[in-house]
């Protein structure tokens, strides 16, 4: 009778006990996944830039030369002098003469900068001010996982771009422009915008938009960031299928659901904008108008993309968290 009594009170205890071994167990396998595809959330990065006032905007200011007899100074270096001017006129170097073409030559200064800063869409402020306008715009583009091309051609890009040029900076732009408009039969999202600052401000807001883009990286695989390479090769080649890596169409199986993000950075010198991005065309108009930014009005610029490394994926639910202000397209 105790026996009995001891077996039954032992069952209740016995089922607890598997019941929370269960539950144990069902924990740690969800919450290993789930650590296994944070690990996976790899980036790519391509960047480089100083936010110093372009020597091309700086005002020019015309050499002075010296007229000899009794002329003296005065801007242009036309080659002539007014004593050769005067007597043209009809005035014979006389003071009110001498005012009167020194007023002359200040108005048709005028007019002509005038004219200049209109033909160059400049205004006076942005041309001659030591802190001017800069504009720092952010385009980000989801694509379809299926788009692994993109992301060989990004990898080629940071592995051989020159990123302490202003030129080689333009460059890295317009390819990385060209690669999204090459692929638009996998575009799903995009968004992005434009803010104006003076140029002491604008490297922060340039700084804010890059790190809040990297901080959604695990780690950042493969960079090229004033001219210093990086690269995580050994964590590239314990990844599945890295063994293939001639024939990279077979590398990975994409599923349902799974996507590619790329984000553009770009400040530039002046006022830029890009146009709101509610359709495929709005995306086409801006990687084209971002993409053909000339290297003397670019101050800085920045490339990033996830996933990077062969084997990650990016999933619709880690789209929603990260990049929840993206459109479909």
């Amino acid at each position: 009778m105790r026996k009995k009594i001891q077996q039954n009170l032992k069952s209740p205890f016995k089922t607890i006990l598997k019941s929370l071994f269960l539950l144990c167990l069902v924990f740690s396998l969800a919450f290993g996944h789930a650590d296994g595809a944070l690990a996976a959330r790899s980036g790519g990065r391509i960047g480089g830039g100083s936010f110093r006032m372009p020597s091309s905007s700086r005002p020019y200011s015309a050499p002075r030369t010296y007229a000899p007899g009794g002329g003296g100074y005065y801007p242009g270096g036309g080659g002539f002098g007014f004593p050769f001017l005067l007597p043209f006129w009809g005035i014979g170097g006389g003071f009110s003469g001498l005012f009167g073409i020194l007023i002359f030559f200040a108005v048709a200064n005028f007019l002509l900068q005038a004219f200049r800063r209109a033909g160059s869409d400049e205004t006076y402020e942005e041309a001659y001010t030591p802190n001017p306008t800069v504009s720092v715009t952010r385009l980000q583009v989801g694509m379809l996982a299926s788009a692994r091309g993109l992301q060989t051609e990004l990898d080629r890009i940071a592995e051989t771009a020159d990123t302490n040029s202003p030129a080689g900076r333009a460059e890295v732009l317009q390819e990385a422009s060209l690669a999204l408009l090459r692929h638009p039969e996998y575009w799903v999202y995009a968004g992005g915008g434009t803010q104006q600052a003076r140029l002491t401000s604008a490297e922060s807001e340039f700084n804010r938009l890059s790190l809040a883009e990297r901080s959604k990286f695990t780690e950042e695989t493969l960079s090229n960031v004033n001219n210093q390479l990086k690269g995580n090769i050994a964590r590239q080649d314990a990844l599945p299928g890295a063994d293939n890596i001639d024939n990279p169409t077979t590398l990975i199986t994409e599923g349902p659901g799974e996507y590619i993000v790329v984000t553009l950075l770009a400040a530039t010198f002046g006022k830029y904008d890009i146009p709101t991005i509610n359709s495929a065309d709005d995306l086409r108009q801006a990687l084209r108008q971002i993409g053909g930014i000339p290297s003397d009005k670019l101050l800085a610029i920045e490339v990033l993309w996830t996933p990077q490394a062969n084997g990650d994926t990016l999933t619709s639910d880690d789209l929603l968290a990260e990049y929840a202000d993206l459109r479909l397209v």
